[in-house]
């Protein structure tokens, strides 16, 4: 196959339904969404039926724990012969452009292949592909489990670049009433609508691919980041990061038995989305700390922090957010307040909260912590006897790159992007053997 690359990312050969393929029910929402509600899954096994779905190509991780899961993931094996064999794929050599209306607006991205090996997911990554939070290793075994003897792979990873200005999708966009429509539809259970068009014209991708490599060029990397560009990073996960280590994981055991650098597991689908996307919301996870109210006052004297009382909680967020100093709320019964840090440990306020916490809670075992979305239910517990909550400003994007590139991942529990129902859904599939 002969094919336009970037530095780490090239064009794909997708596999998409065929004309006589409901893509309604073809599509279904990413694995590891819903876990602990088996009622959203029954539903999708009522909308699907029998009909062709890639449910059937997928192990949806509220079954990972099931005393049938080694049949299951069979079954998903299966599945994919039984969809080849009926020629229900029909292959495309061609970016795809796909455009996901959700609850946050209007989603843009392009589907590609990432080299895997330009991924690590080491906390010491200088790859041009990293990890934006730590990998559970444990969380490997299930997914290798599916993909090891699996002949396609079907992507809900979601990978981000840095593109403020918005020059890689310009020449797509420019281009976009002329591109062939590869699926539309509405998605099922509330989930919005999706579009992908093919991107196949060789200087369009190409127009792509220098917009993207321009992106870490080294006068642009220095002058955005004020680091070195020896080492760039090019991209960042966004979501599915454990499904991109699954693959990496599995490219290595086919380098260690043999496989030739061609070999097409090297390669991982994903959908590249621009950070800057007015789709994309990081919303901050807040950390509360039960039987532990004393950890505010020993993280003032631990990091040298100055403490503000504020009247409102909404005060103590403002103020968190405003200027370039570290800061982030505290509630606890006494009252709300705001802590700014004068010498941070980490880039982003976050780390240097967890930092220290990590330690603080390793010396109390009588405190535990929960890591809370929504700002009101964080305040609300935190002003409880007992208690305090950190309340953090959100993750602004212009700092998103440099923090992961001079700290390395970001602490767990990070940020959230997006509500459930707006994950990536299983469209596109790609031949992995």
């Amino acid at each position: 196959m002969s094919v336009q690359t970037a530095a780490c990312v090239r064009v794909p050969r997708v596999l998409l339904p065929t004309a006589s393929v409901d893509v309604h029910r073809w599509a279904v929402i990413a694995c590891d969404q819903y876990t602990s509600q088996p009622e959203y899954w029954a539903q999708v096994e009522e909308l699907v039926g029998d009909a062709p779905s890639t449910l059937r190509l997928v192990l949806p991780e509220l079954h990972l724990g099931a005393p049938d899961v080694a049949q299951r993931v069979h079954a998903c094996q299966a599945a994919m012969h039984d969809y080849l064999g009926r020629g229900l794929l029909e292959p495309y050599e061609a970016i795809v452009y796909v455009e996901r209306t959700h609850s946050g607006g209007v989603q843009r991205g392009l589907v590609v292949e990432v080299d895997l090996e330009a991924y690590d997911y080491s906390s010491t990554a200088v790859s041009p592909i990293r990890s934006t939070e730590g990998t559970v290793l444990d969380r490997l075994p299930p997914r290798m489990a599916v993909r090891r003897d699996a002949p396609l792979e079907l992507p809900h990873i979601m990978v981000l670049y840095d593109d403020p200005e918005g020059a890689v999708l310009a020449p797509v966009l420019a281009a976009r009433e002329s591109l062939a429509t590869a699926y539309d539809t509405d998605l099922m259970l509330g989930s919005g609508h999706v579009t992908g068009r093919l991107v196949a014209d060789p200087g369009l991708q190409a127009s792509v691919f220098a917009a993207l490599d321009g992106l870490v060029a080294p006068e642009t990397y220095q002058a955005r980041y004020g680091l070195s560009s020896d080492h760039p990073m090019q991209f960042a996960m966004g979501d599915g990061n454990h499904s991109l280590a699954t693959a990496k994981a599995i490219w290595n055991e086919h380098k260690a038995a043999g496989a030739a650098s061609d070999h097409p597991a090297r390669w991982a689908l994903v959908e590249l989305v621009n950070l800057h996307d007015d789709s994309l919301s990081f919303e901050p996870i807040h950390r509360v700390v039960f039987d532990g109210a004393d950890a505010a006052d020993d993280l003032v004297a631990a990091l040298g922090a100055s403490e503000r009382p504020v009247g409102s909680l909404q005060e103590a967020l403002d103020a968190a957010t405003a200027g370039d100093a570290q800061r982030f709320a505290v509630a606890r019964a006494s009252g709300v307040s705001v802590v700014e840090v004068p010498s941070p440990t980490h880039q982003l306020a976050v780390g240097t909260l967890q930092s220290f916490l990590d330690t603080w809670l390793a010396e109390h075992a009588e405190a535990e912590i929960d890591y809370v979305h929504g700002e009101d239910v964080a305040g609300g517990l935190g002003s409880r006897p007992g208690n305090v909550a950190f309340l953090l400003p959100g993750i602004g994007k212009d700092a998103f790159f440099r923090s992961i590139a001079v700290d390395g991942p970001l602490p767990r529990k990070t940020f959230s992007m997006g509500h459930a129902q707006d994950k990536r859904f299983y469209l596109e599939a790609r031949a992995i053997r």
